[in-house]
C-alpha cells in the first residue's frame, strides 16, 4: 500500500537522523597540552592568520621563569593575587601540577608583545628609563634591571621580564600591589617598591618599559647579582 511505503521511508529517514545524532564524537587527547588550551585563549592565543588575540592586556607567559610561573599560580589560588577567573581555575589544584604547569609554559619559546608608541613627553619616559635603568638611590628606589636582569628580560628561576608586556597591564600591576589586591610571599619587595613610587612615576615607568623592544634574545637571565637591592620572599637568596 502506499502510505505504507510512505511511512516506511519516512522511518527510515528518521532512523539515519537520529543514528547521525548520536555519532561518537572525535576523541580528544588527554594531554597537558590539551587541558592547556584554557589558558591559551588569553595568554598569546593566535587567530589562524598567526595574529595575537586578546593582547592588548593579557601577559604573553611562555618562556618565563617556571619559578615565578609556579609562585603567581600560588598566588591565584591562595588569595594573593585577586583575579576571580585565575582563581576559579587553579583553585582545587594541588602543588603538583602547578608545577606541571609552570614546566609546560616556561619550555615554550619566549614570545613578546610589540613595543608600544609611548604617547607621552620625553621628559616622562626620560624619567622612566632613569628609574629602571638607574633607579633612586635618596629615596631607596632600586633600578628595574638591579632585580630583573640587565636586559629586563626576567631572571631565572623566579623573577619575571619587564619588556614585551602591555602598559596597561604594567600598569594595573603597580595598581594592585598599591591597593593589596596582588601581594607576593613575604617580604614582599615590589609592593615596598611600587609605595615609594607617585603615581606619575609609576605612569612613566609603565610607558618606558612598554615602549622598549625585545632583545633579539629574549629569554631570562641565568643568574644575577646577589644580595638583591631588596629582601624578596619571592626570589630568596640562595636562588642563582
Amino acid at each position: 500500500m502506499p502510505h505504507l511505503r510512505k511511512l516506511a521511508v519516512a522511518l527510515c529517514l528518521a532512523t539515519s537522523a537520529v543514528q547521525a545524532q548520536v555519532a561518537p564524537s572525535p576523541t580528544v587527547p588527554d594531554t597537558l597540552a590539551q587541558r592547556l588550551l584554557a589558558c591559551a585563549s588569553c595568554h598569546a592565543r593566535f587567530d589562524a592568520q598567526g595574529n595575537p588575540v586578546n593582547d592588548s592586556y593579557f601577559p604573553r607567559i611562555g618562556g618565563k621563569p617556571a619559578g615565578y610561573l609556579y609562585n603567581q599560580l600560588r598566588n591565584f589560588r591562595e588569595g594573593r593575587r585577586q583575579y576571580p577567573l585565575m582563581t576559579y581555575l587553579v583553585d582545587h589544584l594541588p602543588d603538583p601540577y602547578l608545577r606541571e604547569i609552570a614546566a609546560h609554559f616556561a619550555a615554550q619559546p619566549p614570545s613578546a608583545h610589540a613595543a608600544q608608541a609611548s604617547g607621552v613627553a620625553p621628559q616622562v619616559l626620560e624619567r622612566g628609563r632613569q628609574l629602571a635603568m638607574q633607579g633612586d638611590s635618596a629615596r631607596k628606589i632600586p633600578a628595574c634591571v638591579a632585580c630583573h636582569g640587565q636586559k629586563l628580560t626576567g631572571v631565572e628561576p623566579a623573577i619575571p621580564g619587564l619588556l614585551g608586556l602591555p602598559r596597561d597591564y604594567l600598569n594595573a600591576q603597580f595598581g594592585a600591589w598599591r591597593n593589596g589586591a596582588r601581594r607576593a610571599h613575604a617580604p614582599d619587595c615590589m609592593a615596598e617598591i611600587t609605595a615609594r613610587l607617585s603615581l606619575e612615576e609609576v605612569n612613566a615607568v609603565s610607558s618606558y618599559l612598554a615602549s622598549q623592544p625585545a632583545p633579539n634574545d629574549p629569554r631570562p637571565a641565568s643568574s644575577i647579582a646577589r644580595p638583591l637591592p631588596l629582601a624578596c620572599g619571592s626570589a630568596p637568596e640562595g636562588q642563582p
